[in-house]
């Protein structure tokens, strides 16, 4: 068997123990008509594959010969995948809103889904998402078609992106602007189209305020009443009432928005202002700071043959 071949089978395998895994952890049993069934293996596979599952985690499982299954025991504790909740209600939100089908995930069946509150904005084309791609990988400048809600009319753009950035429910990408000689984010479902022209004279390590990062400090809002500040610091695991965000300076300003951080105080009920950003004036200072020195480092740069 071949080097290549050999991985194959061993990735293969590795796949089909983590299915073991999740099975147990997630729906509490499996069977090998599950194996069989989903990988398309043979019996005598699916039993191989079971027994190498308990020769590294036995106490995990007991075969229950009424339910002609195994199924998870109390001595439980995954062998092959994090014993992490956010993957499992991921793939929920992902099968219920269409972004991936329930046939891609692990689920012998899932609970009843709703997603409240979503509203399905256009999706990016495969073509435009592998040109933003193609243009990070090689530095290389892309012309866009991009309607903005800054003011400036719709039109092409002239970007170089260079990383992708999730916030508040959108996808953005990077990237420095020409036409502003400045760093700037452009949200995907808006661009219509996206050609490589050429390549770039700008770097991603001029974008300071991206490569910047800073803690934003939360505390819960002092106006609570002290049952409630409680409740907020168990809910976003604070420690000794604060929580140390770590964030790019380019992207505070998406988590100081998201949860009203910038609003001055008493504007707003305190339910509706959980959290407070207790060194908000310090991120602005420092935000300002960097920026200042980001576009005097773009100045500096020869662009197109011209002095930005």
């Amino acid at each position: 068997m071949t080097d290549i071949a050999d991985r194959e089978v061993r990735w293969g395998v590795a796949k089909r123990l983590e299915f073991i895994d999740f099975r147990l952890f997630w729906d509490g049993s499996f069977n090998r008509k599950d194996l069989v069934d989903f990988f398309g293996i043979s019996e005598q596979q699916a039993s191989s594959d079971i027994a190498q599952y308990q020769s590294r985690a036995e106490r995990n499982l007991k075969y229950d010969r009424s339910l002609k299954s195994f199924v998870r025991t109390e001595g439980y504790r995954p062998e092959f995948i994090g014993s992490f909740s956010d993957r499992y209600l991921l793939q929920l939100m992902a099968v219920k809103n269409g972004w991936m089908s329930a046939s891609d995930t692990w689920f012998s069946e899932a609970p009843p889904v709703d997603v409240v509150g979503f509203i399905k904005r256009r999706a990016t084309s495969p073509d435009k998402l592998i040109q933003i791609l193609d243009a990070i990988k090689q530095n290389a400048e892309l012309n866009i078609e991009y309607a903005s809600l800054t003011g400036t009319p719709a039109g092409t753009r002239s970007i170089a992106p260079h990383s992708f950035l999730f916030a508040a429910g959108r996808w953005y990408v990077r990237a420095w602007s020409r036409e502003h000689n400045d760093f700037r984010d452009y949200s995907l479902n808006r661009i219509a189209s996206a050609v490589i022209v050429g390549p770039s004279s700008v770097t991603a390590d001029l974008d300071l305020e991206w490569h910047h990062t800073m803690e934003l400090t939360l505390v819960p809002n002092p106006k609570l009443d002290l049952v409630k500040q409680a409740a907020v610091a168990v809910e976003y695991e604070m420690v000794d009432e604060e929580l140390r965000v770590p964030s790019r300076l380019s992207a505070a300003f998406y988590i100081i928005n998201e949860h009203n951080l910038d609003v001055e105080p008493g504007l707003l009920k305190p339910e509706k202002q959980q959290l407070v950003l207790k060194n908000l004036d310090e991120v602005i200072q420092t935000r300002e700071v960097v920026r200042r020195l980001s576009v005097e480092a773009l100045r500096r740069v020869k662009t197109g043959g011209s002095e930005a």
